[in-house]
């Protein structure tokens, strides 16, 4: 066969497969048996083997794994994936709706989509031309992790969209969940293996989706459900109702059990019928999400914060159980904070074993007066967190005994303080071992010391070996503790001392943000250095030296105070100047005639990487922030902005394009 005849053979197979895969996957009503399907991917598999070069990104073939990953690579979602406001009874859902009226300024109903609110890892699947390009997951909202090559294994996501004239974009909201009998199967498997169980189908779906090595995602029994878009070029759907139909017709599985609703009333009753029949749905729901179904009404509404304003999640009842704390201890979590934990006599609750549950924080425990020996009630929040509700004071024997919280870190002894505005205590030892990995992490990254090649997997080795214990041990390795070790070469051991040998002489600003001291990110570090110029003042600054500085508030100076008076810091501090640190203070700025101005850069500069632009500004004393606001004075437009464009026009905000923004720092 010719290389003609065999690509029209490999792209009508494709197309072929796909439509059987949507009847088998998403359909559930099959057209061909099994067998006629394996033949189908056979003779795909064969021609494509015969000619590797036709093989294309959206075939059937693949959907069975093999990528291994290091790391994921993060995701900037054009249009963030924002989190629901969250209600938990009738009243704040009648709320909900007066609120929207008052907002709309109207007095007639409003229209409803009630759907039942999947519990698995959300997910946006962008596909250009209608093959699908990248997946990723939700992440912060903002920024996920791209897991395209996990998202392909997925049998129910189409690789291409069954539709002759695709859009040119289109983004895909949806929940990636694993049925619950294909979830006990996989914990039974588990079990034979003798392998730790999960927790839940939520925490399945999100570890198997998480996986560096696709291959073993494509052995999870994962399923998708599309709830909705983010971009979408060129559609002319009037409603969110019609969203939903549009995606099932694009080849989208979608949930059934929703309902338009013409008021809330009707929405209320969807959820009560939702709720009673919870147990009879195959997969875990957490609740029914109430959304506005007109499109035009969703934009006027927009968001609050990190909410959409026109949609709410009308949560279901926690499910409860008592059991007895046996003990509290405190646990230091990776960002340092304290948190106490409950150790409970074991106790079953919806179908899960819970043996702990946090207690948030002292604040928590004495308003609910909680004690070591207590009998308690203890909920599911989402049937996922257990956290403990109130103390059966009735069965107290008075043998039970009260905790506080110590204000020295259990891990390394450090200090621990907190802000006056939060309930939380953290520890601020900079070498705290429950923290270390993610401190060294920061220390090394782009941002701040800039050590390249000494990334996450590699700081987990070096501290799982005992060559790391401290920031200072980073300037103390020899080459020979790097052979030591596994996948470990001599270029590779000499490439990373190098660099680490290069990082001694990194701007002081560097090593401020390098520290991770709290609050302190790299604009306000800039500030330090302007100001002090040399470390030993900034380890000496006071409290009111440093509220004076334009820009270093209350709360910045107090975390400064906190970390440098903590001896174990400015000693670790001192050890690594001794070890031959050269912290340089430049003088960056050039003029101050943008001091104070606030800038945004969005899209791609083709004449300077963003980078560059940014130490422009601030040369000049400007501040380059992450996201528009209306405290934003201009925001610098490049190709292919994102949705910081679209809100800095409805705040009338000014707007430069790369070539304006060249002229305006010509003139400065």
């Amino acid at each position: 066969m010719d290389k003609k005849k065999a690509q029209i053979e490999i792209e009508k197979l494709i197309e072929l497969i796909n439509y059987h895969n949507w009847r088998y996957y998403v359909k559930d009503d099959p057209e061909i048996s099994d067998q006629e399907f394996d033949d189908l991917i056979k003779r795909l598999e064969k021609l494509e083997k015969e000619f590797p070069q036709l093989s294309l990104p959206d075939s059937p073939t693949q959907r069975v794994g093999g990528v291994v990953l290091d790391e994921f690579k993060k995701y900037e979602h054009h249009v963030p994936m924002l989190s629901l406001t969250n209600s938990t009874d009738e009243d704040e859902t009648r709320a909900f709706d007066e609120r929207i009226k008052k907002f709309l300024n109207i007095k007639s109903d409003v229209e409803y989509m009630a759907e039942a609110k999947m519990d698995g890892l959300a997910v946006e699947l962008v596909y250009k031309k209608g093959i699908l390009s990248i997946g990723s997951t939700r992440g912060d909202g903002v920024t996920g992790e791209d897991v395209t090559e996990n998202i392909k294994t997925v049998k129910s996501i189409p690789l291409r969209l069954l539709t002759k004239t695709p859009p040119d974009l289109l983004e895909v909201r949806g929940e990636v969940f694993m049925n619950l009998d294909d979830f006990n199967r996989l914990n039974e498997e588990r079990v034979s293996q003798n392998k730790s169980l999960f927790a839940n189908s939520r925490n399945a779906a999100a570890g198997s989706l998480r996986q560096l090595n696709s291959t073993i995602t494509a052995r999870r029994p994962l399923d998708f459900s599309a709830y909705g878009v983010g971009r979408f070029v060129g559609h002319s759907l009037k409603t969110h109702m019609e969203v939903l139909d549009h995606l099932e017709v694009l080849g989208f599985p979608m949930s059934s059990y929703h309902q338009k609703c013409k008021n809330i009333d009707e929405a209320i009753s969807f959820y009560k019928r939702t709720a009673k029949t919870r147990d009879l749905i195959p997969y875990e729901i957490d609740g029914v999400v109430i959304k506005v179904n007109l499109l035009s009404f969703q934009e006027k509404l927009g968001t609050i914060s990190k909410s959409p304003r026109w949609a709410i999640a009308y949560k279901f009842k926690a499910r409860q159980a008592t059991t007895v704390i046996e003990d509290i201890k405190v646990q230091v979590g990776r960002t340092g904070a304290l948190t106490p934990v409950a150790f409970l006599k074991p106790v079953n609750i919806g179908g899960v074993v819970v043996r702990r549950a946090s207690l948030h924080n002292q604040d928590e425990i004495d308003k609910k007066d909680i004690r070591i020996g207590d009998t308690v009630f203890v909920e599911r929040a989402g049937d996922v967190i257990p956290y403990v509700v109130k103390v059966v004071n009735s069965r107290r024997s008075g043998n039970e005994k009260k905790f506080c919280i110590p204000d020295k870190c259990p891990m390394c002894g450090a200090h621990a303080s907190k802000d006056a505005d939060e309930a939380v205590l953290r520890c601020i030892g900079l070498n705290c071992p429950a923290k270390l990995k993610g401190a060294l992490v920061h220390f090394a990254s782009r941002n701040a010391m800039n050590i390249e090649g000494l990334g996450r997997k590699h700081i987990s080795q070096l501290i799982s070996n005992n060559i790391l214990r401290s920031f200072s041990d980073l300037y103390r390795m020899k080459k020979d503790n790097l052979m030591n070790l596994e996948r470990w070469g001599e270029l590779s051991a000499q490439n990373l001392l190098e660099a680490i040998e290069k990082s001694k002489t990194r701007s002081l600003d560097r090593f401020i943000y390098a520290l991770g001291i709290r609050h302190i990110g790299v604009h306000s570090a800039k500030v330090l250095m302007r100001h002090f110029k040399l470390l030993e003042k900034v380890i000496h600054a006071t409290y009111q030296e440093l509220t004076k500085i334009h820009e270093i508030g209350p709360v910045m100076a107090q975390a400064i105070v906190d970390f440098m008076g903590e001896k174990k810091n400015a000693d670790e501090i001192r050890h690594l100047l001794r070890l031959g640190l050269k912290l340089e203070s430049p003088a960056i700025q050039s003029s101050n005639l943008l001091d104070g101005k606030i800038f945004v850069l969005t899209g791609e500069l083709e004449n300077m990487s963003r980078a560059k632009a940014q130490a422009q500004l601030e040369s000049h004393g400007a501040r380059v922030a992450g996201s528009v606001s209306k405290n934003t004075d201009y925001v610098v437009v490049g190709a292919e902005p994102g949705s910081k464009l679209k809100v800095a026009t409805k705040l009338g905000i000014k707007i430069l394009t790369e070539t304006e923004f060249l002229k305006f720092l010509s003139k400065k």
